[in-house]
């Protein structure tokens, strides 16, 4: 599937993630950077969740808990869950990130590289995530050289 390209303002926007591990910590610490309000919803939580300004909501997902989200990312480390809260995701109309489905997914998270104002997303579609991270770290050098040289 080829996706359309977008940058998204997320600013005071509500959004839930599903799951409180490592991917979802990942996902959080960006939508956090971009000024969403974000609730996380699991049973357990790594302690660094209680570090964030994040509502923790420790127990089961919810599909109520999707109401008047605008994005759901389903990030926990159990597929039927994550089927499950990007099913009720799509009954509510709200697009959703399925961390281990990208086939699953509305939108996916690319690799991003950001310096300033400037951003540059690198996306393999959900193919291969570990080439994406490989280029954004090139484009990082590569930024970074450019920098250096132009002071």
């Amino acid at each position: 599937m080829l996706y359309y390209p977008i940058f998204l303002s997320v600013k005071d926007k509500r959004v839930v993630v599903a799951g409180a591990g490592r991917v979802a910590l990942r996902k959080v610490r960006g939508l956090l950077e971009a000024g969403a309000c974000v609730t996380v919803v699991a049973p357990r939580a790594l302690p660094e969740f209680d570090l964030l300004p994040v509502r923790v909501v420790r127990r089961k997902v919810r599909a109520s808990d999707l109401n008047g989200a605008l994005l759901v990312f389903a990030a926990t480390n159990d597929r039927r869950a994550n089927r499950a809260v990007g099913a009720a995701a799509a009954k509510r109309g709200i697009l959703a990130n399925v961390a281990d489905a990208p086939e699953e997914c509305d939108f996916l998270t690319p690799a991003r590289v950001a310096r300033g104002k400037l951003q540059i997303a690198v996306s393999t579609g959900g193919d291969n995530p570990r080439l994406a991270a490989a280029l954004r770290k090139k484009l990082e050098l590569l930024i970074d050289a450019g920098r250096e040289g132009g002071q």
